[in-house]
């Protein structure tokens, strides 16, 4: 999938994805034009994203993070400058199947509202944000609120 400057691929490693990629690259590509905006219009973007399972994402929640645990969604941006093409992006967003479905059994929620809210979550770290402090953190929130709701899909804060 490609938009002006975003180029998006995606990738499955668990037999759990398969059938349902064709409406998550449906949401990616919403969600994306909707937080057109976010996006830097003089950086290039190359996301993957990548649908795997708990063990993958233990693996690469120790191996980067240093954390003995499972996790929704981790997001890994590497940035690149060139001068002819300016600043590029390099973004692999990882989604454990694994943990959504547990969350979303747990909350009695849509797989995809959960996925577009993890997406949107991963679209606004790679524009800048960050939830290290408590006020980055309401920030974020308040933005991932703002989104959501514009695709009429409730504050998953607040379940």
């Amino acid at each position: 999938m490609r938009m002006k400057n975003i180029k998006v691929d995606f990738f499955s490693e668990s037999k759990k994805w398969p059938r349902r990629i064709p409406k998550i690259k449906i949401i990616t590509k919403k969600t994306i034009n909707k937080m057109r905006s976010y996006f830097k219009r003089d950086h290039r973007f190359e996301l993957n994203i990548i649908l795997t399972d708990k063990s993958k994402m233990i693996k690469l929640n120790k191996n980067y993070k240093n954390k003995q645990s499972d996790t929704d969604v981790l997001t890994f941006i590497l940035e690149n400058s060139n001068k002819n093409v300016g600043k590029i992006l390099y973004c692999d967003i990882f989604f454990s199947i694994d943990t959504i479905e547990k969350f979303i059994h747990k909350n009695k929620i849509s797989i995809y509202d959960h996925f577009n809210h993890l997406l949107i979550h991963s679209l606004l770290h790679i524009n800048g944000y960050d939830h290290k402090k408590n006020l980055d953190f309401n920030k974020m929130k308040k933005e991932e609120i703002k989104i959501l709701g514009s695709f009429g899909i409730n504050n998953p804060y607040i379940i």
